[in-house]
């Protein structure tokens, strides 16, 4: 059987592909890969499908499926950043939506497939729906050593701070799978927001030089296309390792403030009425930071409407809790009107993220 697309064939029977007759050099599991979206073409093929069809269901490493999958785009000429034949869906899968002639053999007509490009595109391109907490992607960091060795490097930095980022319980962090797919393929930042539906996006580069190596990394704002922070990091590499943690604990730290002060701007200039739960508690924490009697009042009145719209949201009552306390010892209530109220607050704080950073300061100041 032979798939044809474009100038191209796949000669399932002879392990063959050919641009315009010549044959094109692929490797085994890449030529598997390949067959197999062309196959399955009519739907999404997820990582597991892959997985199983091409590698048996043996445990595969992410970085080996992304780069057998950018190795079968660059074999049929796909790796451009306009995907018209290896289309990414995105935290769903794969799909070629390339139209196919099939010749089954000789004796039998060749049959057509198109692919229905409106479907295909209205799914591709739908943008996902941001949750209603910053969303952040840290893209794989580029190797600019020029060696391909040193790729373990950039890779692992890149997800030393996914890995990071994710223990910051305060926003949502896509998960390493969905952001690798991007490895190697030059997409346009808004149209990764887009796919991963969120909100800032986190790149970077690593160029290592003998015992020497320099990390530069930014963060994006999508929605103002604006650099929100950058920073470049020049060590000695005595232990990798060490280095390793110590970059990634230094971007972590000056990352985490610099998007709660993004949001922070975000929120203000949204009209009241249209402002969400996780908005309120941005401008409710605004206004308790500067520590005075009537921004407290204020900061109270912004939470209450945040836990209103949203009794389950541990940080809103936590920081609820931990204000009325505040608010009480400074002499700006009654702490006898104070103290039941902020119990209150910290106890739903409990009940609803026993996890909350926020619930621990609470329960300590109410209780």
């Amino acid at each position: 059987m032979t798939l044809s697309f474009g100038d191209y064939e796949i000669d399932v029977e002879r392990r063959e592909l050919r641009r315009a007759k010549t044959p094109v050099h692929v490797e085994p599991q890449v030529f598997d890969l390949l067959v197999y979206l062309v196959q399955n073409r009519d739907r999404v093929v997820s990582k597991e499908d892959l997985i199983a069809s091409v590698w048996g269901g043996r445990i595969v490493s992410d970085s080996t499926l992304t780069s057998r999958i950018n190795a079968a785009r660059n074999a049929i000429g796909d790796s451009g950043e306009d995907k018209k034949l290896i289309r990414t869906i995105a935290r769903k899968g794969l799909r070629f939506v390339g139209a196919v002639s099939i010749q089954p053999n000789e004796d039998e007509p060749a049959k057509v497939t198109d692919p229905p490009p409106d479907e295909i595109q209205e799914q591709s391109r739908r943008a996902l729906p941001r949750p209603d907490r910053p969303a952040i992607a840290v893209l794989p960091f580029i190797n600019m050593s020029g060696d391909s060795e040193q790729e373990y490097f950039s890779d692992g930095i890149s997800e030393d701070i996914i890995t990071a980022l994710s223990k910051l319980r305060w926003f949502f962090v896509i998960a390493r799978n969905s952001s690798f797919i991007y490895k190697g393929n030059a997409v346009h930042m808004k149209q990764i927001a887009e796919e991963l539906g969120v909100g800032y996006v986190v790149e970077g580069s690593v160029r290592k030089v003998g015992d020497r190596v320099r990390i530069t990394v930014q963060l994006n704002d999508v929605a103002t296309g604006s650099h929100v922070w950058a920073e470049r990091y020049d060590r000695d590499i005595a232990d990798v390792f060490a280095v390793q943690d110590e970059i990634t604990e230094a971007i972590v730290a000056a990352i985490e403030p610099q998007v709660y002060a993004a949001e922070n701007f975000r929120a203000k200039r949204k009209p009241p009425d249209s402002m969400d739960a996780w908005d309120l508690v941005m401008r409710a924490l605004s206004h308790y930071w500067r520590v005075t009697r009537q921004d407290n009042v204020v900061a109270q009145a912004l939470l209450e409407k945040a836990t209103a719209i949203d009794p389950s949201y541990g940080q809103a009552h936590g920081v609820l809790a931990t204000s009325h306390t505040f608010s009480a010892h400074m002499g700006w209530e009654d702490m006898a009107t104070a103290t039941p109220v902020a119990e209150r607050a910290a106890l739903a704080a409990i009940l609803a993220d026993s996890e909350d950073p926020w619930l621990r300061l609470s329960v300590h100041a109410a209780l």
